[in-house]
């Protein structure tokens, strides 16, 4: 069972990101503050949820939370600041964008730079333990997948409407024969093997 809260007195935010182990696209992150008495039997951790589950979350999420935010970083970003860098700027600007300031945060892993000065709590797996953080990594994986299904309109080739920009088998393969585009991060290991990339930009 999920805590709804650490600290019962402050105003906590959950906050988590989506995308970071992904060769394309941008990295998102969502921050949630919910009501102290928010119970929600389904949510968990966004990555033990079907899509169908997290579609049917989401919605609820955002209509029952004090509130609510996503945030990217692009892959232009990403290769300048390097992953760990941008999914904690995500999170920031994600946290910029609450109506309510946050009193307290609740933050899925085990890395964080300090936001305004608002302590913060890092939790491991937060987004097992926690139900802001569960639902802040709903709200990050769906508004991701969403972007991402734009992204595959543009680029159909990838298959990013199955794989999402992850590092699958068939997405390295069509990076291999026909570069990258725009949306690829160029700092990331894009091929599975040593070979050099001979990059064909879109």
């Amino acid at each position: 069972m999920l805590l709804p809260y650490l600290n019962k007195d402050l105003i906590e935010a959950g906050c988590d990101e989506a995308g970071r182990g992904c060769l394309a696209g941008d990295v998102f992150a969502a921050a949630v503050i919910l009501p102290q008495n928010f119970y929600c039997e389904e949510l968990n951790d966004s990555k033990q949820l079907t899509e169908k589950q997290r579609d049917a979350l989401r919605p609820m999420i955002e209509q029952e939370a004090l509130a609510w935010a996503v945030a990217s970083v692009s892959p232009a970003e990403i290769d300048k600041i390097n992953i760990l860098n941008a999914s904690i700027l995500a999170m920031h600007r994600a946290l910029d964008k609450l109506k309510i300031q946050p009193q307290h945060l609740l933050i899925d892993g085990n890395r964080f730079k300090k936001y305004r000065n608002i302590p913060h709590t890092a939790i491991v797996k937060g987004d097992g333990k926690y139900l802001a953080i569960a639902a802040a990594s709903v709200l990050a994986k769906t508004h991701r997948d969403e972007y991402m299904l734009r992204l595959h309109e543009e680029f159909p080739q990838y298959d990013w409407k199955n794989n999402k920009g992850y590092p699958t088998e068939k997405h390295r393969a069509v990076i291999a024969e026909a570069g990258t585009t725009h949306y690829h991060r160029l700092s990331f290991k894009l091929l599975a093997t040593d070979a050099q990339l001979s990059l064909n930009l879109f």
